[in-house]
């Protein structure tokens, strides 16, 4: 992910037949700008600043009806009727896991996304955790993208079992596949299945039945991909046991993932999964 992409992206209305007029007073002051994005009408906070590449080798397919948020470091498709992420993707380099910034003090609304979303008083004192997708610790290279982290927009419902323990591990053997290989490409989010646990707080915040991981690299010419799937439970998921296909993930979630792929790539590294394959 190129780190020059800021701001986000969001869905607002769209001002048809509005006098030129009206339609610039509009978007001053919504503090926006309408910029087409093959033929999706978004919003993206920032005047001057370029819309989503939609060509980035960590993007899952995005549909017509998809809310597309742009943070400095990762891309979150927020489900607004869930008030969770269906995933968030993002690029991962040796350099930025050698980042310093420290952790953020506390997690918060995105006040630039003007439409309905999580707050921390769903979360309070029901027993679950506030769970990363993409993970605080691997947006240490800049302040902004370790705060961005901390949005509710990035956060789901988690056991906190399962947070501290193995979801933790496996975030932590990304950041070494990071240092190891240079750069990987990473999806992960919440999958809901039967809605186990229901919901949570004044907003109805669907607790997920649990979370998947898609980890994509390349040495030379080749790509190699692993998933990884977890249930929403403290029970004990050693990673090796937790290690699916890509297409696994895939025919789960609904969505395909690393889509930018040429065709005959991805389906050849989205059908196999080997943690032998990754040191």
């Amino acid at each position: 992910m190129k780190k020059s992409k800021k701001g986000r992206i969001f869905e607002i209305y769209n001002p048809i037949d509005m006098p030129l007029t009206r339609i610039y007073l509009t978007l001053f002051l919504l503090g926006v700008l309408l910029i087409p994005t093959d033929g999706l009408s978004q919003g993206h906070r920032g005047l001057g600043e370029p819309p989503l590449n939609k060509k980035l080798i960590e993007l899952p397919a995005i549909g017509p009806d998809d809310v597309i948020l742009v943070y400095q470091g990762f891309i979150v498709n927020y489900n607004t009727k869930w008030l969770i992420p269906n995933w968030v993707a993002y690029e991962l380099t040796a350099e930025e896991v050698d980042g310093r910034i420290p952790r953020a003090k506390g997690f918060g609304m995105d006040m630039d996304y003007r439409e309905k979303q999580a707050m921390r008083e769903d979360y309070s004192n029901t027993g679950w955790d506030k769970g990363h997708m993409a993970p605080s610790a691997d947006m240490k290279w800049s302040q902004t993208a370790m705060n961005e982290s901390f949005y509710l927009t990035n956060i789901c419902p988690q056991d906190r079992t399962l947070n501290g323990r193995d979801w933790h591990t496996l975030e932590k053997r990304v950041r070494e596949w990071a240092i190891e290989y240079g750069v990987v490409w990473v999806v992960c989010g919440p999958y809901v299945l039967d809605n186990t646990y229901g919901t949570i707080g004044d907003q109805s915040v669907v607790v997920p039945d649990g979370f998947f991981k898609a980890i994509l690299r390349k040495e030379g010419r080749k790509y190699t991909a692993i998933a990884f799937l977890l249930e929403n439970s403290k029970k004990r998921q050693p990673i090796h046991d937790t290690v699916v296909s890509v297409d696994a993930v895939e025919a789960l979630v609904g969505y395909d993932l690393f889509t930018n792929l040429r065709k005959h790539i991805e389906e050849s590294v989205e059908s196999r999964s080997n943690i032998r394959d990754w040191k």
